[in-house]
């Protein structure tokens, strides 16, 4: 999995490519941590993500529990292989999904 963060003004963007499972989660929650002080919008560019674990939705989560707090969150370009993930589990009625 590759993760570029880019961070202007309130705005956070991390875009993700490959699969975000048990292996590639850490990693992925440490670039939010990274990117969430100061963050007022956090957007989630999925488009060249493939596929999510259950370890993958915990850190989006996790992530929107705390931008609930600090302001918005929101996924784009999601996937449909992807889409059908927070479709199944229930996550398309937490995550602001565009």
């Amino acid at each position: 999995m590759e993760i570029t963060k880019t961070k202007d003004a309130g705005k956070s963007t991390i875009a993700l490519s490959g699969r975000l499972d048990t292996t590639t989660a850490p990693q992925f929650e440490a670039a939010v941590n990274d990117v969430l002080p100061g963050t007022e919008e956090l957007v989630f560019d999925l488009k060249d993500m493939s596929y999510t674990s259950s370890a993958g939705l915990r850190v989006f989560l996790k992530a929107q529990k705390a931008m609930s707090a600090q302001g918005e969150m929101k996924l784009i370009n999601v996937q449909p292989d992807v889409l059908e993930i927070f479709e199944i589990t229930g996550f398309v009625d937490i995550l602001n999904i565009e």
